[in-house]
Parts: C-alpha cells; sequence; structure tokens
C-alpha cells in the first residue's frame, strides 16, 4: 500500500534528525580542526582569529547537541 502521508516512526526517520546529527558531525570535525591550528600558531592576531573560531564552532556544536536532545 502507498503512503502519501507518511508520519516517520522514529527520530532516526526524521529527515531534521538527521541533519541535525551531519551538522553535529561536521561542527565536531570543525572544532578539531580550529583546536589543532589553535595550537600551531604564534602570531597573536592569528590567535584572536582561531579563539573568534573556536568560540564560534563551541556556541554552533552547544546548540546543535541541545537541539539533538530535544528530539529524545
Amino acid at each position: 500500500m502507498l503512503h502519501l502521508f507518511h508520519q516517520p516512526t522514529s527520530r532516526h526517520d526524521n529527515p531534521h534528525y538527521t541533519v541535525l546529527l551531519d551538522d553535529l558531525e561536521r561542527t565536531k570535525r570543525e572544532l578539531e580542526h580550529v583546536y589543532s591550528a589553535f595550537s600551531n600558531v604564534t602570531e597573536p592576531d592569528l590567535i584572536d582569529a582561531y579563539i573568534y573560531q573556536l568560540n564560534s564552532a563551541q556556541l554552533r556544536y552547544r546548540f546543535l547537541l541541545n537541539s539533538v536532545k530535544e528530539y529524545k
């Protein structure tokens, strides 16, 4: 039987949940990259830039993590 208005049966079938998980994983990789780059710079301007990037990625990660938790 064709279900035209199929409702996701679990959060794993929900495309929004899947997008959140993908964004969360992408942000985690970005954090790892920025932490690595930050540990290898000595120029004060680059240090400042990486600090801003870290803060941005941490805030985004926290937001996405809380959004994923809301689905549980």
